[in-house]
């Protein structure tokens, strides 16, 4: 069904005041909140709860929402070869952006040199903040990875929130819903339907971002304090600046090869996007880009294959951040890399970055990960970096977003399965009034 606007559909609605789009309340909730922090730094900390709340509200409903599009998604395919060829695309797609992105990080850092000059004796660094982040690092292969992605019990995916259990057990369901065939549409249909549910309830839990992302923003700047950036601002000012020209250049250029603009898109997403920014994190915004994909043309099964896999595998921005990171440390340690070392350092984080995938503070934990197995490179430097990670995490969140959104559009082309009106109408702002109402609520 066609979601652009006819001669002979009923006049629009009168537009809503600007204060009443969600984007304008989240960009305003994260001024109020960087100001409580600046002025009032333990006011601010004493906010977190709010951003803690909100971010829990949504991780809430994340599991139910990607088993609902796969399995409703795969369940209305009926062609499972058809499944597989997207699935081969999307990872063929997360592979190639993947290891592009570390080879940026590790270009920037070369020619920028952050690091240089500061001559630390990593003996003289204080590493018992970074001791849990080394042990988890420890822990995390790629055997316990891939094992650890089959659930103890279906019902555990769900408890434990864990995105990519939850993403095997719904592939599974939906190729078993798929082969049953028309015994199963009576079970299809119920998902749907409930599919309807949990997205209004995603709409409902949406009037709480800016809250969510005022109490999370404040107690950022409340705990960490803007001189953390000045102290190494070389660094976040190098990051923030690849990841900026990775995704106007690179992205861009992907997105104008499929017919689209990186900035048309980057508006279109501009809720989602400032909720990140607020939140740390690009798992609050997930529901609503599932939702906002879909509305702008992508295929349902699509969309349901590549986001919520891409939140795992496609790591754009933690993927420069890594490389980035961990020459940064050697240069500021006096440690030289030699090209070999280098490229071994670049295939340890090709591996590791998909190794901790879907863990809390993937980013600090997959760095440890790979500092670890490249010796020369002294895990203690990242007591460096410790006080600027939360800020670099801003970044690493909303370029792994905008990638992932990326990524499902091209994959959705590849497969023939994208709507361009309707994907034309939507980064053009001409779509009619959202009919779904957790995407009313997100404009």
């Amino acid at each position: 069904m066609k979601l652009v606007a006819t001669a002979t559909d009923a006049p629009p609605p009168p537009a809503r005041p600007w204060y009443h789009h969600t984007y304008v309340q989240v960009l305003a909730a994260i001024l109020i909140g960087g100001l409580i922090g600046y002025l009032q730094p333990e006011f601010g900390v004493a906010l977190k709860p709010l951003g803690d709340a909100f971010i829990k509200l949504v991780k809430m409903v994340i599991a139910p929402v990607i088993f609902l599009t796969i399995v409703t998604g795969i369940a209305g395919m009926r062609d499972l070869g058809r499944f597989g060829r997207v699935a081969l695309k999307a990872f063929t797609y997360f592979l190639t952006f993947s290891t592009l992105a570390l080879i940026i990080g590790l270009v920037v850092a070369n020619v920028v040199q952050p690091g240089a000059g500061m001559n630390i004796d990593p003996a003289s660094l204080d590493t018992s903040k970074v001791a849990d982040y080394a042990a988890k690092a420890h822990e995390t292969t790629i055997v316990g990875f891939l094992t650890h992605i089959i659930p103890t019990t279906v019902v555990s995916a769900f408890a434990d929130g864990d995105i990519l259990q939850v993403l095997f057990v719904s592939i599974l369901f939906g190729i078993a819903l798929a082969m049953v065939g028309d015994r199963g549409q009576p079970v299809t249909d119920f998902l749907e339907a409930l599919s309807e549910a949990f997205f209004r309830l995603v709409a409902i839990l949406m009037k709480a971002a800016p809250a969510g992302a005022l109490g999370a923003f404040a107690f950022t700047i409340g705990k960490y304090g803007v001189g953390a950036i000045v102290k190494l601002a070389t660094l976040v000012g190098a990051f923030y600046l690849t990841s900026a020209l990775f995704v106007v250049v690179v992205l861009g250029a992907v997105c104008l090869a499929n017919g689209f603009s990186i900035f048309k898109l980057i508006r279109y997403l501009r809720s989602e996007l400032l909720l990140v920014l607020g939140t740390s994190s690009s798992e609050a915004a997930l529901p609503s880009l599932i939702g906002k994909l879909e509305r702008a043309g992508c295929a349902k099964p699509v969309v349901g294959l590549v986001v919520p896999a891409g939140y795992s595998f496609n790591l754009d921005g933690t993927n420069i951040y890594m490389t980035l990171a961990a020459l940064f440390i050697a240069q500021a340690t006096g440690v030289h890399l030699d090209l070999g070392d280098q490229l071994l350092l670049l295939g340890v984080a090709m591996l590791s970055s998909k190794g901790a995938a879907g863990v809390t503070g993937a980013g600090f934990i997959t760095l440890a990960a790979t500092l670890a197995v490249v010796p020369s490179v002294p895990v203690a430097g990242m007591a460096l970096i410790l006080g600027v990670d939360r800020f670099m995490s801003e970044c690493r969140a909303l370029t792994n977003f905008i990638g992932n959104a990326v990524a499902t559009i091209v994959v959705s082309r590849w497969e023939g399965e994208l709507d361009r009106e309707q994907l034309n109408a939507a980064l053009n702002g001409t779509l009619p009034a959202a009919e779904a109402p957790a995407l009313a609520a997100a404009e």
